[in-house]
């Protein structure tokens, strides 16, 4: 099936980061290798200007072996990051490699051998000489000193804290039950690792929700892990995180929703979280065009999300675009076919587009099916008047807190009972369930738009921001900034950095007396390329010198190619025919020739 978002153009600064194979002895120590994939994934993310594809669709190619240019292709990305992760005892052993995309190149690789007391350093050091790999060929951001701040000192605790997390992202209950135990062991390990309490608040939070634990019983757990975990840290997103929900889901606070959230995207710019509850946010309010963006940006960075593909089909949807709807609904069911909520979205969409025949082949797979069938006649049929005694068993529809969809309020807005639906829309509203958030723009509640209390029953803090003018970016001044160009040339030329392999901009940024993002930033605006291309420019020009060379001509191409500062065939041979369009023995076969 052709995928209905194409994936964006390879972003020149992005990277996915795949599922660290795990090398240990022990096939159960899977979840710590998952949980150093995660933990680097993370660390990324808090790179503003690098795009990183989240962790749902990075892992939807854990164990395929698929070529990773069709990886880079289905992800959008230039960069893939593959590793394993090898785990004896009190140590760790760890293999990353940094690969172009676009070619399969391999430019950057490097094995890590440390005690486990050392993890969140090396956690930290992998990301930093990630984020600066990428930025060395393809493009300049900004990177801070540090991306990993160490969670606890207990590493006892963090493994316990990462088995959790490998148990909780399986989202079953039985799995989600099995992570608030080792959540609980971590915690008794070190009783301030606050994201063990923030985890702990969203296992208890989703047991009450799909009903596998009494709803008191689930909330008083969950709030209580809260106020510990508020307790010890703030500045994690899952602190803003369970806000959202509350302000939101719970209490339909719209205004204070938006400023949360932006405090989440702040934080991180891709938390497709963040992003997606901006988009509902939007859709409540009726902004289908600023919605699309935020849901657009989610899928760009998680392209593999079944929840995105749904949240992109009910904007479509709410507008009464069902057939596009349907198109992102197959996509949704595609990646999850166990999304209810998708289901239920498709079968709304074939009532009213009549296609009876796809209805009736799929309503089988919903629990409603009754219920659909009476609305899909409805809509499509003659059943406009219900019975006294159906009347009266749904007259306390709302108190049904099971329930997915409200299809009896849908089945008695499109009947001759058009009174009860408005009154019992009204209950629903009263006590803000979730199931009716969007009911201003649900096309089944249509019908009642001739009730002049309908209108009223949307109550709403939030308008649309004026939009904001860009930042200006301050300019260095012209004399510093040619000061600082003049300098960094004056360097390279005397001293032929160039000619050290191992040559980094880092290096470079301390001998010219800059912090690498200022360096960084004056090679890519005033010689508009890479650092790597700005360094192998100046490899290319001496490689050419020395292979005419009489002194030289005992070298073969590659050595000639070491002997100027390229540090691998492959990225010198690369780079050679993208500069000159042919390959180095063919440029220096002929340049000999003409030579002679």
């Amino acid at each position: 099936m052709i995928n209905p978002i194409q994936a964006v153009v390879n972003s020149e600064k992005s990277i996915a980061v795949l599922p660290f194979v795990n090398m240990s002895n022990d096939p159960e120590n899977e979840y710590f290798s998952d949980g150093i994939t995660e933990e680097i994934i993370n660390a990324l993310t808090k790179i503003q200007d690098l795009k990183v594809i989240a962790r749902t669709s990075s892992f939807a190619f854990k164990g395929k072996n698929l070529d990773i240019r069709t990886i880079g292709r289905q992800l959008g990305v230039s960069t893939i990051l593959e590793g394993s992760v090898r785990k004896i005892q009190s140590r760790v052993r760890i293999t990353a490699q940094l690969i172009n995309a676009e070619d399969g190149l391999h430019f950057w690789s490097q094995n890590f051998d440390r005690e486990l007391d050392d993890i969140f350093t090396l956690q930290d050091e992998i990301s930093l000489l990630l984020a600066n790999q990428i930025r060395d060929n393809f493009g300049h951001f900004n990177i801070q000193e540090h991306l990993i701040k160490q969670p606890t000192k207990s590493v006892k605790a963090y493994d316990y804290f990462l088995k959790g997390r490998y148990y909780q992202l399986k989202w079953n209950p039985e799995s989600i039950k099995k992570a608030i135990e080792f959540y609980d062991l971590a915690i008794s390990f070190d009783a301030e690792f606050a994201r063990a309490y923030y985890g702990n608040l969203q296992c208890y939070g989703l047991l009450s929700i799909w009903g596998y634990m009494p709803v008191e019983e689930a909330m008083s757990l969950a709030i209580a892990n809260f106020i510990k975990g508020q307790e010890i840290d703030t500045d994690l997103p899952e602190y803003i995180q369970s806000f959202i929900g509350k302000s939101f889901w719970e209490e339909w606070n719209y205004s204070q929703s938006y400023d949360l959230i932006l405090q989440l995207l702040e934080i991180n710019p891709h938390h497709t979280d963040g992003l997606e509850a901006m988009a509902e946010l939007f859709m409540v309010n009726g902004y289908f065009e600023q919605a699309e963006v935020y849901v657009k940006n989610a899928l760009n960075v998680d392209p593999y999300s079944a929840n995105h593909y749904f949240t992109y089909a009910n904007l479509f949807y709410l507008q009464q675009k069902f057939d596009q709807a349907l198109v992102f609904l197959e996509k949704s069911l595609e990646l999850n076919p166990e999304l209810e909520l998708a289901l239920h979205l498709k079968l709304m969409c074939l009532i009213w587009l009549n296609k009876k025949e796809t209805f009736e082949q799929t309503v089988i797979l919903a629990k409603d099916e009754t219920l659909l069938k009476m609305l899909f006649n409805c809509i499509n049929g003659n059943q406009a008047k219900l019975s006294d005694e159906t009347l009266e068993e749904w007259a306390n529809a709302v108190e049904e807190k099971s329930q997915l969809i409200p299809y009896k309020l849908y089945i008695l807005a499109n009947s001759l009972h058009k009174e009860i639906a408005i009154d019992l829309l009204e209950k629903f509203i009263s006590l803000k369930r979730g199931q009716v958030l969007y009911f201003k723009y649900e096309p089944f509640l249509v019908s009642l738009h001739q009730f002049k209390e309908f209108d009223s029953l949307f109550v709403s803090d939030f308008t649309l921001p004026e939009s904001q003018p860009e930042a200006k970016v301050s300019s260095i001044d012209k004399q510093e900034l040619n000061a600082q160009k003049e300098k960094l040339l004056a360097y390279i030329e005397t001293n032929k950095a160039y000619l050290n392999p191992q040559l980094s901009l880092s290096f470079l940024a301390e001998k010219v007396g800059l912090h690498p993002n200022k360096l960084s930033l004056l090679v890519n605006e005033e010689f508009k390329m890479n650092f790597n291309e700005f360094i192998n420019q100046y490899r290319l020009t001496h490689f050419k010198s020395i292979a005419l060379n009489e002194n030289y001509k005992h070298l073969s191409v590659l050595a000639l190619a070491y002997e100027s500062g390229f540090n691998s065939k492959a990225v010198f041979n690369a780079f050679f025919k993208k500069a000159e369009g042919i390959t180095p023995s063919t440029w220096l076969k002929s340049a000999r020739d003409k030579q002679s």
